[in-house]
């Protein structure tokens, strides 16, 4: 008998950590590293959260909470809701976990059965598919390459869906692309769904607040309303007010999934961090007037980075509208050698010599299901990512 589980060796570790692990591992070797592999802001917390939980833990609330949180993040929860999506739904619809991931993890395993399938865009956050395989179900892979500004097309959802569809997962704005769907590019997808009432729809959003160049974000229940009853919509506190550490997802969706979702939950993890959950409170109810500071600094970085990756041999680079991500294509370095004799056979080759090469650390495109890119986060400095850039440009150059 085998001690491990089959469902655990379904699925893969993430890359995205492996890599980071990688890189810090090297930098406490003394290596000069610089790492752009992570995804999470690189603000402070705003100081007006940190200081409500020093608050919740100086007013004793440190014990156990309800399963899906505290009545007052989950009126706060309802109320983002309702105020910057327009969606009608009330506490009674939401619930709280310890970030996104787990509220994903929770839905899909609450929801599918063996053989259920998830339609999932390419390229794709590299957990979407392991959770799905973890519950004994089928990614579905759905075409939505640069040709296409990295956004699915309605005909490739439509090509995609079958009468085993349980699931839709959409993402933006996207990691890894950056990619953020318009209102009308989401009624084109929303108007496919409309037919096919056997499928429902996940939504993460949890880039929600960081769109550029006076972009407007937009949800799907938000656009065509009568998808609400077959909608989860996921957000979260890590990239909005840089908590990432705080570990607070919520959601609105169906009573009944909720309900399945908060069953799975006190079986698990119970309910998120109390501290947390106070301080999420303030985060949504709060002052939200940082954020346009953010997303200004943000958009340099990633102008800086567009324009320094296109000056590079052999790197093509789409400006991505939203989150803090690029994308770039290295096909034109492929099949080649680096200056220092290691043969860049598949982006993960480029990427790891990159790192040894150059101490530049980014996340290879197989791992998000799209070989021939890496993604470079650019929740950093100015300076770091100015020196990152004109090591890639160096490397590049040095390619045979």
């Amino acid at each position: 008998m085998a001690f491990l589980s089959d469902a655990i060796l379904r699925i893969a570790p993430s890359a995205t950590v492996a890599i980071s692990r990688k890189a810090a591992d090297m930098k406490r070797a003394g290596r000069d590293v610089i790492s752009l592999a992570a995804g999470e802001p690189d603000f402070d917390t705003p100081l007006n959260v940190r200081e409500a939980a020093i608050r919740a833990m100086a007013e004793g609330k440190t014990r156990y909470t309800n399963v899906d949180g505290i009545p007052e993040l989950k009126e706060a929860v309802a109320r983002k809701f309702r105020r910057d999506n327009g969606l009608e739904v009330g506490a009674a619809d939401c619930m709280v976990s310890s970030g996104g991931k787990q509220i994903i993890f929770n839905a899909l395993l609450a929801t599918l059965n063996p053989g259920d399938e998830v339609v999932i865009p390419v390229p794709y956050w590299v957990s979407y598919p392991e959770i799905v395989r973890l519950c004994d179900a089928v990614p579905v892979f759905a075409t939505a390459d640069a040709s296409t500004g990295f956004k699915l097309t309605a005909a490739a959802l439509e090509a995609a869906i079958t009468p085993r569809t349980k699931w839709l997962i959409l993402n933006t704005p996207s990691n890894p692309s950056g990619a953020a769907y318009s209102a009308d590019e989401l009624k084109a997808l929303t108007d496919v769904l409309l037919r096919h009432e056997h499928v429902h729809i996940l939504t993460d959003d949890i880039y929600e607040v960081l769109v550029y160049d006076g972009g407007k974000f937009a949800t799907v229940a938000q656009v065509e309303p009568k998808l609400l009853g077959r909608t989860l919509t996921m957000n979260g506190v890590s990239k909005s007010h840089a908590m990432t550490g705080w570990r607070i997802g919520y959601c609105a969706g169906p009573r009944e999934l909720i309900a399945a979702m908060t069953k799975l939950q006190g079986q698990s993890t119970t309910n998120p961090s109390s501290i947390a959950q106070w301080a999420a409170v303030e985060a949504l109810d709060g002052p939200q007037e940082f954020l346009a500071g953010w997303r200004a600094k943000f958009q340099e970085r990633r102008d800086l980075v567009v324009k320094g990756l296109n000056a590079a041999p052999g790197i093509d680079c789409l400006t991505p509208e939203g989150a803090f991500y690029v994308f770039p294509s290295i096909k034109g370095l492929l099949g080649k050698t680096s200056k220092s004799g290691t043969k860049l056979t598949t982006d993960e080759d480029f990427v790891m010599a990159l790192l040894e090469e150059t101490g530049v650390a980014l996340v290879h495109g197989t791992a998000f299901g799209l070989p021939g890119h890496m993604r470079l986060s650019y929740a950093a400095s100015n300076r770091e990512l100015q020196q990152a850039v004109e090591r890639i440009q160096a490397f590049a150059a040095g390619v045979r």
